[in-house]
């Protein structure tokens, strides 16, 4: 409506047009000089970000279909101005048709009941048969301005995801932005499953053994329950801290946010005394690496957290033997312990954890492979350290069923 009677007070009345409302010819003239002023208004890239929003509102659109933000380049902004023009084009012929046809609608309709006067704006029939036939003539003229609102519509909501589509350089970025999303969820998912689920494993373990010997005799039974109080109050403390490092990166904040996790040089005596105290004998063959660099000294901590975790989980009592081995551009990490009935293999489709492990492996460009070997239950990891002549090339551990 702006533009229209911008034209038609404006425009048309420096050409000598007196009446452009009343003036079939000057009224044609006045949209069709009016959509040229929509088009130029529309390259202005904040136009598309208020188009994008009465599409998403008005016409249903999925909001993954439409761009975000104001228009970037000249093809954007023509889009932009293609839509623009289209809404308020058609918009504009929907809206003066609502405006007019309702009100002749009802004058048909009341046409046998009511006898216009001479002279008057409608030229209609005030007798004979053609007075009969007016209003079924007004149901089908509300008929066809709702058939036709209802098509304009379904027109425009096929033409907004074509015209206001983010382009391709948008999608790309897009796809950047969501797979960093997701990156940084997968991340906190396994730092929260590793550090508490460990927690959690080895506190269970401790508070249902010192329940048993409980009720065994009086002496041993508090002395292992004070031990195993002990055990839980220490491994619950260090998981809170963990934990609140891990919250702190879904804040944003936080002292450290991108170290939720300790690494292998000042976290594994602790981590080996909480485990053993749990119940769980370890066996450590190899020097823990030290001077490793920092991302691969966390998630070598916690593929070992993780590791651990799972003998506490499927075969507590069972031993475990950890051993590590270093070369000049790579780290190999092996977690073994004997196949019981209580853990026949690895869990039937991998489970978390080693969804997990394979996850922070594949992250540094290293292989992990969990499954069952010489009577044994193994998983092999191989990280790389950068330190060696050839850090890009990781050697595979032994074939065998790769970590999901």
């Amino acid at each position: 409506m702006p533009y229209f009677l911008f034209v038609g007070t404006v425009v048309l009345a420096l050409l000598g047009v007196p009446d452009f409302f009343t003036d079939p010819p000057a009224l044609a003239l006045t949209v069709t000089l009016a959509l040229p002023l929509v088009a130029v208004t529309a390259l202005v890239p904040a136009t598309r970000p208020a188009a994008v929003a009465l599409a998403r509102g008005l016409a249903g659109v999925a909001p993954d279909a439409l761009a975000e933000g104001p228009a970037r380049g000249p093809a954007d902004r023509t889009r932009t101005a293609c839509w623009y023009v289209l809404h308020l084009g058609l918009g504009g012929v929907v809206s003066g048709a609502t405006l007019a046809v309702p009100p002749f609608a009802v004058l048909l309709l009341v046409l046998p009941l009511v006898r216009p006067e001479a002279g008057a704006a409608y030229a209609l029939p005030g007798a004979g048969p053609a007075v009969l036939l007016a209003p079924p003539a007004g149901l089908a003229l509300l008929a066809a301005l709702t058939a036709v609102a209802a098509g304009v519509g379904a027109l425009l909501a096929r033409a907004a995801p074509v015209l206001l589509g983010p382009s391709p350089g948008e999608r790309v970025e897009r796809a950047e932005r969501r797979a960093a999303e997701l990156a940084v969820r997968n991340r906190l998912a396994r730092e929260v499953h590793d550090s508490v689920g460990h927690a959690l494993s080895a506190i269970a373990l401790q508070a249902t053994a010192a329940r048993r010997l409980l009720d065994g005799p009086p002496a041993e039974g508090r002395a292992f329950a004070g031990e195993a109080l002990a055990a839980i109050e220490e491994t619950a403390r260090r998981t809170v801290g963990e934990l609140d490092a891990v919250l702190g990166v879904l804040r944003e904040s936080g002292p450290d946010p991108a170290r939720p996790a300790p690494g292998l040089a000042d976290g594994l005596p602790a981590l080996l005394s909480r485990t053993r105290a749990a119940g769980c004998q370890v066996t450590v063959r190899g020097a823990p690496p030290r001077a490793l660099p920092p991302p691969v000294d966390r998630e070598a901590y916690r593929i070992v957290q993780e590791g651990l975790a799972n003998a506490l989980k499927h075969a507590p009592g069972a031993p475990v033997l950890l051993r590590f081995e270093r070369t000049a551009a790579h780290l190999a990490v092996r977690v073994s312990q004997p196949l019981t009935p209580a853990l026949p293999g690895p869990p039937a489709g991998g489970g978390r954890g080693l969804a997990g492990i394979a996850e922070r492996a594949r992250l540094l460009g290293g292989a992990a492979v969990a499954r069952p070997r010489g009577g044994d239950w193994v998983l092999d990891v191989a990280l790389p350290t950068g330190s060696g002549p050839d850090p890009g090339s990781v050697p595979r551990p032994a074939s065998g069923e790769e970590a999901p």
